[in-house]
């Protein structure tokens, strides 16, 4: 007899008599057969048996009490991977099963181009089935604490990936829905993998004070009790819970301290009989403990929007030391625990309670928002974002609470209503104040958002925000924008060139030559085309060689066969070279690669100067100083946002104008100090004035602004300078 064919679901099936009375358990005897089926003599990466591994999945999900559908999902959430059909499933178990079952099987049959890409769409897969059904996320997740379990038995470096990815997604969607346990025991060990060193180190020192921890917790626990009865509260039970280690390894990290003055290793909690005595507790704590001030926190009149409910406060206890202590009723404590599940909303014939509907929401909420990022590191990012632990908890007008994390502005808040609140964000007033919009928003505020019809968000917003659904929500107009200035820019540039052959886009769209030119330009459609001549993903020279007649196409290349191999080879480079200078600006604009631009000489801007672009009439855009006076005088509907980017070893052209004492050898002196700076000069005029004065006007190549500024200090300081400044 094989040792598969001695395992069995018995344990299984008395887990879930516990709590399913009065429902058919024989299903789990038909999902077994299924399973040994498919799976009998397969093995999970620890080395031991497959369905070992399914029937821990299926009965930790008993244990939590779940309905039956979920344990069966659990239990078969591994066979589509091994060819079996989700009709069978559905056939056999039920369309509630079989979408559980294939919201949580990772994508397989589909060969992505990257393990980025794999990741992202798996992921995104994942948030979609979750969105439909909730329970796919729970299967996931036990699915995957079984897997941390057995995580000594891999590589090294499938340990990281796993970690990370546990610590950045599976972790947090645990709090999400509430379930602390599991949250908690998901984070320790993904803590475990990631910083092993730090983890042993900080286990062993929580393992040596062991002794003397305890009976401090014992000390506080009776003090609790005396002080509690004598203002007549009489606690169901207080508790004296270690904190989790990664929860300890955060504060060490966030205060930079030692292990030894993080005084509040562990978490009191009390439960008593009503919410009035957790208001009772909290003052008679306080009158006997002196609070620390900003760590009183009421979950209890606004919950968390896992439904987490609890009175926080952190006293100086006993011996100087800091005491952390959470108050609740047995039932905000069941619910701290165990989230989603302590009232399950999928129960026989139960329905979602109005917290678990506002939780569900949010979370299909969340993964709407998400499906709108299609770039795979961003979505990701944006996921590993708005995943976070909430600090801070502000509120509307109307009294609907917003979480954020700290540091959040209010953008992030205005995002958080509605993505047109957002996008006309002109400013908010804070507790009836107008604030300006890199103001940090505290917990307790409450805001209103002030819009304009006419505002629009900025590239700077970007700085300020720390949501990752206002960041998504900026990104995205800012790139229909820059498409929608790289479509005009494209088509304007477009009409010029043709113009040569006497050619119109009107013209060669009713020819039919519109075909043939983006088949020649590699372009799906013609506002593809002109979108990648207005951004220069296709240069102006390339347009032209397509534009020109086969005849002049000809004549080029019989001027080439003409040519020496010498020249041709001479002709080639210096072409290339103009290719790759023309895409050298140092210059970038935001969702917008490698768009014609050319640096205006009326200012001449440096790196390190504030610079905006002009979207000129067919030449690409032209770069000014944001203080430039030929730029005032544009429209500014014409102005485009841009940044330096991509500068090593450029050099850009600056002017200055130098008055000095005319005395022999002055140009001299002056070319070797900015020859000294490493700066070269490119062009010099000069001469004497009335008053016996030098008047120089240089251009040189520098750098970017420091290296100008460093070669004006320089020049000031010599001798028969009398002054010096930058055209």
């Amino acid at each position: 007899m094989s040792y598969s064919s001695m395992l069995n679901p018995r344990g299984l099936k008395i887990l879930a008599s516990n709590y399913l009375h009065d429902v058919d358990l024989s299903r789990i005897d038909k999902a077994w057969e299924v399973v040994t089926k498919v799976h009998s003599g397969k093995l999970h990466f620890s080395g031991e048996s497959y369905l070992i591994h399914l029937l821990e999945v299926a009965s930790t999900l008993a244990s939590m009490h779940l309905d039956l559908d979920t344990v069966l999902a659990g239990l078969l959430h591994g066979v589509l991977k091994e060819g079996v059909a989700i009709e069978e499933i559905e056939r056999e178990f039920g369309a509630d099963v079989a979408l559980i079952v294939a919201g949580s099987t990772k994508i397989n049959k589909v060969q992505y181009s990257s393990k980025l890409v794999s990741h992202a769409e798996n992921t995104r897969k994942m948030l979609l089935a979750i969105a439909a059904d909730i329970r796919v996320l729970l299967v996931k997740l036990i699915d995957r604490l079984q897997d941390m379990f057995m995580l000594d038995l891999v590589d090294r470096q499938t340990q990281l990936e796993i970690a990370r990815e546990t610590m950045d997604l599976y972790a947090p969607l645990a709090s999400r829905l509430g379930i602390d346990w599991l949250k908690r025991e998901l984070e320790d060990h993904s803590f475990k993998y990631l910083h092993p060193e730090e983890y042993a180190d900080l286990t062993l020192k929580l393992e040596s004070s062991l002794e003397e921890r305890q009976s401090y917790v014992d000390e506080v626990i009776a003090i609790l009790h005396k002080k509690l009865n004598e203002s007549e509260i009489t606690p169901t039970r207080i508790i004296g819970r270690p904190k989790h280690v990664y929860s300890i390894y955060k504060k060490l990290i966030a205060q930079n301290i030692p292990l030894e003055r993080v005084y509040d290793k562990v978490a009191f909690r009390i439960i008593v009989n009503s919410v009035k005595e957790c208001y009772e507790s909290l003052g008679t704590i306080h009158a006997n403990w002196s609070p620390v001030p900003g760590r009183i926190k009421d979950f209890i009149s606004v919950p968390k929007s896992n439904n987490y409910q609890s009175m926080h406060t952190t006293v100086v206890g006993p011996r100087e030391h800091f005491i952390e202590i959470q108050i609740r009723t047995e039932d905000m404590d069941r619910i701290a625990q165990e989230g989603v599940a302590a009232h399950w909303a999928y129960k026989e014939g139960q329905k979602a309670s109005d917290r678990d509907a506002k939780l569900f929401r949010d979370l299909k909420k969340l993964v709407k928002s998400l499906q709108e990022v299609e770039d795979p590191r961003e979505f990701l990012e944006s996921v590993r974002g708005e995943l976070y632990d909430p600090d801070v908890y502000a509120l509307t007008p109307a009294g609907d609470v917003k979480e954020f994390p700290q540091g959040s502005c209010p953008i992030d808040f205005a995002y958080s209503i509605h993505t047109e609140v957002g996008d006309h964000c002109v400013g908010a007033k804070v507790n009836g104040r107008l604030v300006q919009l890199k103001y940090e928003l505290q917990s307790g505020d409450i805001i209103e958002i002030i819009t304009s019809p006419t505002q629009t968000p900025r590239r700077g917003w970007l700085n300020l925000v720390k949501t990752s659904r206002a960041k998504a929500r900026i990104r995205s107009w800012l790139r229909r924008d820059d498409k929608e200035k790289a479509f005009k820019l494209g088509k304007e540039i477009c009409e010029r060139e043709m113009k040569v052959y006497n050619m119109t886009l009107k013209k060669m769209i009713k020819s039919g030559h519109i075909r043939l030119l983006l088949k020649q330009l590699r372009c799906n459609s013609l506002d593809d085309m002109l979108v990648k001549v207005g951004s220069g993903a296709i240069t102006v020279q390339t347009l032209i060689r397509a534009l020109q007649p086969p005849e002049l196409v000809s004549d080029h290349e019989a001027q080439a066969t003409e040519m020496s191999p010498e020249q041709l080879a001479a002709t080639l480079l210096q072409r290339q070279h103009a290719a790759r200078e023309e895409g050298r600006s140092g210059i970038s604009i935001d969702g917008v690669e490698g768009m014609l631009m050319k640096i205006s000489q009326c200012c001449s801007p440096v790196p390190g100067d504030p610079i905006v672009g002009f979207i000129t009439q067919g030449r690409g855009v032209s770069i000014h100083k944001q203080d430039c006076s030929n730029l005032k005088t544009t429209d500014p509907h014409r102005w485009i946002d841009v940044s330096w980017a991509g500068l090593e070893d450029k050099h850009y052209k600056a002017s200055v104008h130098i008055k000095s004492e005319n005395r022999r050898g002055i140009f001299a002196d002056i070319s070797t100090a900015i020859s000294t700076d490493n700066a070269n000069i490119v062009d010099l005029a000069g001469h004497t004035t009335a008053e016996d004065t030098a008047d120089l006007h240089i251009t040189m190549e520098v750098r970017d602004l420091n290296h100008l500024q460093l070669i004006l200090q320089h020049l000031r300081q010599m001798d028969d300078i009398i002054s010096v400044r930058r055209v």
